[in-house]
């Protein structure tokens, strides 16, 4: 795990860091710097080595992920989403086929892969989505329309959620692995957001587009399981994201605070400074904890839904405490976007909301408890 946490620590130093900014002014990431991610393996982290991938388990991934996150929150959410979602989907569901034809490209980052599973009136309640595909010969029409898609001006392959049996709700879900360019399939604005800005997030729209249906991955409504299976790593994901954003604001913050100097001397000796400072290593490392005990439990193939959920819950509310203390510290330079705090303030607040919200988590912590889990 070593080894490949200072490989990500060095790509995040030298090519992530520095242009984190520009970046998000210019809410695209440079194309060389994705191939360059590529060429060093970072795309096919979780990809088993038959294919071309490292076949690195979920803990190691989870310590280069947070890496990622403290040189670029964006970049790492890219890279996170193609390898615990789509590349762990056709990993587990996918055809002999399907895995020959996609893994290699998506190992290398020659072809980059989307999720898709929220509608524009379907999120938390994701079983609602209204997205379909009626089977018509050899081929599923699909008509509709997805949102929230991460990496959607960038992705080659999409999985995409749609109703195969409407009346069924969510057993009669069903997903279909799209590929860039069929007729009938576009992509829709790219959203302005908040934060994360040079991550690519789209709306998908569907008019009658043919998928083939040697295209469909796992079973026939047996969608709505392969979206369930992947959460668990997907929010472990995040969590590991928001420990990045919190320890790249947490040294943001203490060399400020070493440097900065009112009344004469630097406000790292002022206790109330101190006692921050305090509270952003506590939470740190309790998040970082938690991330990677739900990363070994997932590495084990133990039942860790609980375990995720509070990863996800808690390092994400950590996060969005460091970045608010680490502004306060910054006083007013905290509130301009010269000073990555400003950023990174920004970045950390998305952690709470996709791959299931806050509130969301608390539900299945409460229900895991209570069943004894």
């Amino acid at each position: 795990m070593t080894e490949v946490r200072d490989a990500a620590r060095a790509f995040a130093e030298k090519r992530l860091k520095p242009g984190a900014a520009a970046w998000d002014e210019d809410e695209a990431m440079p194309p060389e710097v994705l191939a360059e991610a590529g060429r060093l393996g970072f795309f096919g982290l979780s990809v088993p080595e038959e294919f071309g991938g490292a076949g690195l388990d979920p803990l190691t991934v989870s310590a280069a992920m947070e890496e990622l996150a403290r040189g670029s929150a964006a970049f790492q959410g890219c890279v996170g989403v193609h390898g615990s979602l789509v590349c762990t989907a056709l990993a587990r569901f996918g055809t002999p086929e399907q895995k020959r034809r996609w893994l290699p490209r998506l190992a290398s980052g020659e072809c980059i892969g989307a999720y898709s599973l929220s509608e524009p009136s379907s999120g938390s309640d994701a079983g609602s989505l209204k997205t379909s595909a009626v089977l018509d010969g050899d081929s599923f029409v699909v008509t509709g329309t997805k949102s929230w898609v991460s990496n959607g001006g960038l992705a080659g392959l999409f999985l995409v959620f749609v109703s195969t049996s409407p009346a069924s709700a969510s057993r009669g879900i069903s997903c279909l692995l799209v590929e860039k360019g069929l007729p009938g399939f576009t992509l829709g604005k790219k959203e302005k957001k908040l934060g994360l800005r040079a991550s690519d997030t789209r709306e998908l729209a569907f008019s009658a587009c043919r998928v083939p249906r040697a295209a469909l991955l796992g079973s026939l409504n047996g969608g709505f399981k392969i979206a369930m299976s992947l959460l668990d790593g997907g929010r472990i994901g995040i969590g590991a994201q928001a420990v990045g954003i919190a320890q790249a604001a947490f040294e943001e913050a203490a060399s400020y605070a070493k440097a900065r100097r009112q009344f004469g001397k630097p406000i790292a000796e002022f206790q109330l400074i101190q006692a921050k400072i305090a509270d952003m290593a506590m939470n740190i490392d309790a998040a970082r904890l938690l991330v990677r005990r739900a990363a070994a439990r997932l590495a084990a193939g133990a039942r860790c839904s609980k375990e995720a959920s509070m990863a996800k819950l808690f390092a994400t509310t950590a996060a969005n405490r460091v970045v608010y203390d680490a502004l306060q510290i910054h006083g007013g330079n905290g509130y301009v976007r010269e000073y990555p705090v400003e950023r990174l303030f920004r970045d950390a607040r998305a952690g709470e909301i996709y791959e299931g919200t806050s509130e969301i988590q608390r539900l299945i912590i409460a229900r895991e408890a209570l069943r004894g889990r």
